[in-house]
C-alpha cells in the first residue's frame, strides 16, 4: 500500500470524525438546552445527561487530539528550533516525531489495558459501560501514534 493510498484513507477518516465531532457537540449542546428548560420550566431534569455530555467531551477530547496531529497543530514551545540551523532543526523535529509516536503508543496500550479492566463496570446514574469513555483515550492515542508514523513516512511533515 503506498504512502498516497495511506493519505487519502487518513484524511477521508480525519474529516468523517471530524464531522462526527461536530454532531457530538451539536448533541452535546442540545441535551443540555432540554434539559435547562426541562429543569426550570417543568421542573423536571434527565439525570443521566450531564453524564452523556461528559462523555461527549471526553470523545470529542482525544479524537479532536487526532485531528490537530494530522493538520500538524499542536501546540510546540519551538523558539530555540526556528533559530536552530537546518540540520539541528531537522533533527529535533524527528526526535520530537520518534517521541510522539513512542507516548502515544504507550499511552494507547495502557488505556487498553485499563479499559479492559472496566468490563462489567457502568457508570452510576445512566448506567453507562465504563469502557465507553476510557476507549476515548485508546482510540485517541492510537490515532496519534498512526499518524506520527506517517509523518515519519512523509519525512515529518502533516
Amino acid at each position: 500500500m503506498s504512502i498516497a493510498v495511506v493519505d487519502k484513507v487518513l484524511d477521508r477518516l480525519i474529516r468523517a470524525i471530524e464531522g462526527l465531532l461536530s454532531l457530538a457537540l451539536l448533541a452535546a449542546i442540545a441535551l443540555n438546552f432540554i434539559n435547562v428548560i426541562g429543569r426550570y420550566v417543568f421542573g423536571h431534569s434527565i439525570l443521566v445527561a450531564d453524564e452523556l455530555q461528559i462523555d461527549v467531551m471526553i470523545w470529542i477530547a482525544f479524537l479532536g487530539a487526532g485531528v490537530v496531529a494530522w493538520r500538524g497543530e499542536h501546540l510546540r514551545m519551538d523558539a530555540l528550533l526556528v533559530r536552530a540551523p537546518a540540520p539541528v532543526a531537522s533533527l529535533l523535529r524527528f526526535a520530537e516525531l520518534l517521541l510522539l509516536i513512542v507516548l502515544s503508543g504507550f499511552v494507547a496500550v495502557q488505556s487498553w489495558r485499563y479499559t479492559g479492566q472496566m468490563s462489567g463496570s457502568v457508570s452510576p446514574l445512566g448506567g453507562i459501560p465504563m469502557w465507553v469513555p476510557h476507549s476515548a483515550v485508546v482510540v485517541g492515542f492510537g490515532l496519534i501514534a498512526v499518524i506520527g508514523v506517517r509523518h515519519l513516512f512523509r519525512g515529518g511533515r502533516p
